[in-house]
C-alpha cells in the first residue's frame, strides 16, 4: 500500500512538473516579447494561455524524420533518457508527507545531474552528424566543468547544515536565509546553474550561429519536444534547489513557489539581457574563477563550523 501511495504521489508530481514546464515556456516567450518591445504569443486562447499546448500538439503529431546514417536505438533513447533523468531527480523534493524525500537527497541530486551528460553525448553521437557531434562535445565539456563548482558549493552548504537532507536547509533557515551568509557562493551557484542547463549566456550547446543548432540539429517533432521539455524541467528543478538551499521555506507553503517562480523569472531575464560568452572565456570562468573561490569557501566554512563546535563544547 505504501508503494502504491508513493507511486501515485510521484505521478501527481510529474504531471504538475510537466504542466509547469508548459507555462514556463509561455512565461519566457511573454517576458522576452516585452523585453524586445513586442507582445509575445497572444492568439491561442485568452492572452495566449493555450499556446504551449498547441505547440506540444503540433510537435508530437508532426512526422518524425530520422537521418539515414544515424544509429537508430541511441538516437531514439537519448531524448527519452534526458527527460526521464530530469523528472526522476524531482523526487528529492522534501515534502512533509515523506513519501518521496530521503536523507541522502543531495547525493542523489548530484548523481542524476551527472547522468544528464550521457543523454547529450548520446544524442550528438547517434545523429552521426559533425555539427551535432561538435555541439554535444562542447556541451559535455561545459557541463562537466561546472558540475565541479556545483558540487563544491554544495559541499560548503553541507558543512553548514551538517547533513545531506534537503529538509535540514528548511529547518536552518527559519530565522534567516542562507543567501545572506553565503552571498558570493549563492551567486556562483546560480551562474553555474545557468551553465548546467545550457542557458544564456552559456548556451553553447545551442550556438545557432556557429553550429546550426548544436547536439539537437538532427532532431525534429517528438524528439525535439522531449529535449525541449527536459531543458525546461531542469530549469524549474534548479530554481527549486536554489530556493531550498538559499531562500528557505517548505515545499508545502505557497511562499516557496513564489520564490521558485522568481528564480525562474531571473533565468529568463538573463536570457533577454546578456550576450553569449566566448567559449574559452566560459572555461576560464569555471576553472580559474569559480573553482578557487569555492575551494576557499569550503575551508572557511569548515573553520566556522569547527569554531562553533568548540564554543558549544566548552560552554
Amino acid at each position: 500500500m505504501a508503494f502504491v501511495l508513493s507511486f501515485v504521489n510521484y505521478l501527481v508530481l510529474m504531471i504538475c512538473v510537466l504542466v509547469s514546464v508548459a507555462f514556463v515556456t509561455l512565461l519566457e516567450r511573454k517576458i522576452l516579447g516585452y523585453i524586445q518591445c513586442r507582445k509575445g504569443p497572444n492568439k491561442v486562447g485568452y492572452m495566449g494561455v493555450l499556446q504551449p499546448f498547441s505547440d506540444a500538439l503540433k510537435l508530437f503529431t508532426k512526422e518524425q524524420t530520422v537521418p539515414s546514417a544515424s544509429n537508430i536505438v541511441p538516437y531514439y533513447v537519448a531524448p527519452v533518457f534526458s527527460l526521464f533523468i530530469s523528472l526522476v531527480v524531482w523526487s528529492v523534493t522534501p515534502f512533509e508527507s515523506n513519501l518521496l524525500s530521503f536523507d541522502l537527497g543531495i547525493l542523489f541530486f548530484l548523481c542524476c545531474l551527472s547522468l544528464g551528460v550521457y543523454s547529450v553525448m548520446g544524442a550528438g553521437w547517434a545523429s552521426n552528424c559533425k555539427y551535432s557531434m561538435l555541439g554535444s562535445l562542447r556541451s559535455v565539456a561545459q557541463t562537466i566543468s561546472y558540475e565541479v563548482s556545483l558540487a563544491l558549493i554544495l559541499l560548503s552548504s553541507i558543512f553548514l547544515v551538517g547533513g545531506f537532507s534537503l529538509e535540514l536547509f528548511n529547518m536552518y533557515q527559519e530565522e534567516v536565509w542562507l543567501l545572506w551568509f553565503t552571498l558570493p557562493l549563492s551567486w556562483i551557484w546560480f551562474s553555474s546553474c545557468l551553465a548546467e542547463t545550457n542557458r544564456t549566456p552559456f548556451d553553447f550547446a545551442e550556438g545557432e550561429s556557429e553550429l546550426v543548432s548544436g547536439f539537437n540539429t538532427e532532431y525534429s517533432a517528438g524528439g525535439f519536444a522531449l529535449i525541449f521539455m527536459a531543458e525546461y524541467s531542469s530549469i524549474l528543478l534548479m530554481s527549486m534547489i536554489f530556493s531550498l538551499l538559499y531562500l528557505g521555506g517548505s515545499p508545502c507553503s505557497v511562499s516557496f513557489y513564489f520564490k521558485l517562480a522568481l528564480v525562474a523569472f531571473v533565468f529568463v531575464w538573463v536570457r533577454g539581457t546578456l550576450p553569449r560568452f566566448r567559449y574559452d572565456k566560459l572555461m576560464y570562468l569555471a576553472w580559474k574563477c569559480y573553482l578557487p573561490v569555492s575551494l576557499n569557501y569550503i575551508i572557511f566554512y569548515i573553520g566556522v563550523k569547527a569554531i562553533s563546535f568548540c564554543y558549544l563544547l566548552y560552554n
